[in-house]
């Protein structure tokens, strides 16, 4: 298959699409971002790797690290985690508080805000630095050690991240976090701050594609702890329009409102797509678009 021209072909396809929807200017140090910004690549599990457009441009991942931080805690704490945190849609906006009450501190699922910043502390009571270890591993997964925070969009997520505090002061009110909210929320905002680009996310999502193997053929996660976190993603991956992005791409996604969207192909690769146009979901319109043309053009879907 010429992965390298349907990659081609799926840029062409998203090109109308591109400037269409919003930057995440609710974050000011993303304001700025070119809305006509394209960048596509696969990394297959063969070794093979293929880009286009704007493949090799850093960007501020945002919530596509929920994704790795779910992972490192699970392969360093075990199934523990899902005492704290559920594995069902939300059916709200990633940073609505609604369901936080009724459901007693517990979040609806890992990637939207209030789940994460479980799992961020989670993985910083087992690590001691929850930011880094996600960034040491993105680093060693994308052989790509210039991969780091910006301290630009850290900061500026921190001074207007009012709802993000709400929910953490919230979830600790009801005993779900060991860490000050402080420290939670500094480690939360890191991670997410972390710059890299199509390149490094499609490389460092492979082992989700491997069944649970990294890069270096050392095992991360079980082979069913990686098919549990590929359902997470298909059902919970975009917010509160998981049900589109799967009726469309048909494969496990985490998107992020930076404008990543990383896929993952089981047993052939993994695959991101960046367009910072984001619709009323918090997903990018053109990431969308590219990844239904390439699942609808290669047959690659999980269904």
């Amino acid at each position: 298959m010429d992965y390298q021209q349907i990659l081609h072909d799926a840029m062409e396809a998203a090109r109308p699409v591109l400037g269409h929807g919003r930057v995440a200017d609710y974050i000011p140090a993303l304001a700025s971002v070119d809305p006509q910004a394209f960048g596509m690549a696969l990394a297959t599990i063969d070794g093979e790797f293929h880009g286009v457009g704007d493949h090799e441009t850093p960007f501020s991942i945002q919530s596509v690290s929920k994704l790795f931080t779910l992972a490192l805690a699970l392969a360093e704490g075990g199934d523990g985690l899902w005492k704290r945190v559920g594995r069902e849609p939300s059916g709200n906006p990633f940073n609505s508080l609604i369901q936080l009450e009724t459901e007693h501190g517990i979040p609806r699922n890992p990637f939207i805000n209030a789940g994460a910043l479980v799992v961020t502390d989670v993985l910083h009571t087992l690590t001691g630095d929850a930011s880094g270890a996600v960034r040491d591993f993105l680093r060693a997964e994308a052989g790509n050690p210039s991969i780091a925070t910006d301290p630009e969009v850290a900061a500026s997520e921190s001074e207007t991240g009012l709802r993000n505090a709400a929910l953490a002061n919230f979830i600790a009110s009801f005993g779900n976090l060991v860490n000050p909210v402080e420290t939670v929320l500094e480690h939360y905002y890191a991670h997410c701050a972390l710059r890299a680009s199509c390149r490094d996310l499609a490389l460092a999502g492979g082992f989700l594609a491997r069944h649970g193997l990294r890069a270096d053929g050392s095992r991360l996660l079980t082979r069913s702890d990686a098919k549990r976190v590929n359902a997470v993603m298909l059902t919970c991956g975009t917010y509160d329009a998981a049900g589109d992005f799967a009726y469309r791409v048909g494969l496990p996604g985490k998107s992020g409102v930076g404008g990543a969207i990383l896929a993952i192909i089981p047993a052939v690769g993994a695959l991101c797509a960046w367009s910072p146009g984001l619709d009323t979901a918090g997903n990018s319109v053109g990431a969308t678009v590219a990844l239904d043309y390439f699942s609808t053009v290669t047959g690659c879907s999980v269904f």
